[in-house]
């Protein structure tokens, strides 16, 4: 409470002249006006992957003008944060559907268009690697390798998928580039580092090897799925009932159980997601996982109804739980990647997806573990 000393002026009404003032200071307590009430609500605004923080008034009782103000101020920041949500979300959904549409179009033609396809992505997919190893944040624990060396990577991984359809394996591809790599990286200038050599390798492995499964899965087995139905109203033009074989039906599952393992895990996540699955990717639920499990088995026994492969739902549901295992680790080590390198996306080739590898890293493992599980586990079983 604040304290006023209020002054009394004593002066006689009646006289001609005005006597001597006297002050008395007399103390008495003055209520203090009551502050104004300020809010602020924090509002995030996230219009270009940068996270920024804007502290608005929305109410108080000292200038209602104002408060009208930062009202207005408010919605129109609300609306302009709306508008670009619903562009990123438009931009995902359009060139989303235009990805799985020509992706599925590839799968079906399979041969030399498939294989191009792949190679085309690979190429793409092995420059946003080496990116990412020469970013600050890897390179300050390591020396990357020299570009020249990054660039003969890079293209060497497009030729893998070419040399794999053209001769049918892989080995003699892989340890041929492994020896150029390690020979050139060794006969450098300077001084070449053992870490030069392990990025440059893994990328060889990464990039190049694992994604020629998917040839070899695709092209590789040329057995016609006899049971098919659709191979009988197939028309003869696009290649009759021999153009379904083992290899299109596996790819086709394949792709589809990987799409519906990472819609399924998305939505479960956001609806029940309350418990981490890794620190590597925060915004992975294990309830997210398991709702992604359940699509990708849903997924594949659902296919394998319509087309008639595997024939049993049992061989169905370990081909999704196949699946969905070399989906999830892909993904987490690419994140893995991203996570040291400092960055959210490792490119900005897919307008509202990021880089080629933040689309594709989900298929990278998948390829070797459904083609070893088609070419291996299933005969076991006389499937």
């Amino acid at each position: 409470m604040a304290v006023a000393a209020a002054a009394f002026l004593e002066v006689d009404r009646y006289a001609r002249f005005p006597r001597h003032l006297s002050l008395c200071a007399k103390a008495f307590p003055l209520p203090r006006p009551p502050p104004p009430v300020l809010r602020f609500r924090l509002l995030l605004v996230r219009p270009s992957r940068r996270l920024s923080a804007a502290f608005l008034p929305i109410g108080g009782s000292a200038a209602p003008k104002a408060d009208r103000h930062d009202e207005d101020a408010l919605e129109g920041v609300e609306a302009t944060v709306s508008e670009q949500q619903g562009s990123q979300l438009r931009k995902r959904v359009v060139f989303g559907l235009g990805i799985g549409l020509g992706a599925g179009g590839v799968v079906a033609a399979g041969g030399w268009v498939f294989t191009g396809a792949v190679a085309a992505a690979v190429f793409a997919a092995a420059r946003e690697y080496f990116e990412l190893v020469r970013s600050r944040g890897i390179a300050a624990g390591m020396t990357p390798p020299p570009r020249y060396v990054s660039r003969v990577c890079s293209v060497i991984c497009a030729l893998m998928p070419m040399l794999t359809l053209y001769f049918g394996n892989i080995d003699v591809s892989v340890t041929s580039s492994a020896f150029i790599v390690a020979m050139a990286l060794v006969l450098q200038r300077g001084n070449p580092r053992f870490a030069q050599l392990s990025s440059a390798v893994f990328g060889l492995f990464y990039c190049g090897y694992l994604p020629c499964f998917w040839v070899k899965l695709r092209c590789g087995l040329a057995v016609p799925a006899l049971n098919t139905k659709l191979g009988h109203v197939w028309p003869v033009v696009l290649g009759g009932q021999t153009h379904w074989t083992v290899g299109l039906i596996a790819t086709l599952i394949s792709i589809s159980s990987i799409i519906a393992a990472d819609t399924f895990a998305f939505i479960g996540g956001k609806a029940f997601g309350r418990t981490p699955l890794t620190s590597i990717s925060p915004k992975k639920t294990l309830e997210g996982a398991f709702a992604g499990l359940t699509g990708c088995i849903l997924t594949a026994m659902l296919l394998s109804k319509i087309l008639c492969w595997p024939t049993t739902l049992l061989s169905a549901s370990g081909f999704g739980v196949l699946n969905f295992t070399g989906s999830l680790f892909g993904d987490l080590i690419e994140s893995m990647i991203k996570r040291d390198a400092g960055v959210k996306d490792s490119g900005s080739l897919i307008p509202g997806h990021g880089g080629i590898l933040d689309r594709v890293d989900s298929y990278v493992f998948t390829g070797a573990l459904c083609y070893s599980f088609v070419k291996i586990v299933l005969p076991l079983f006389g499937v």
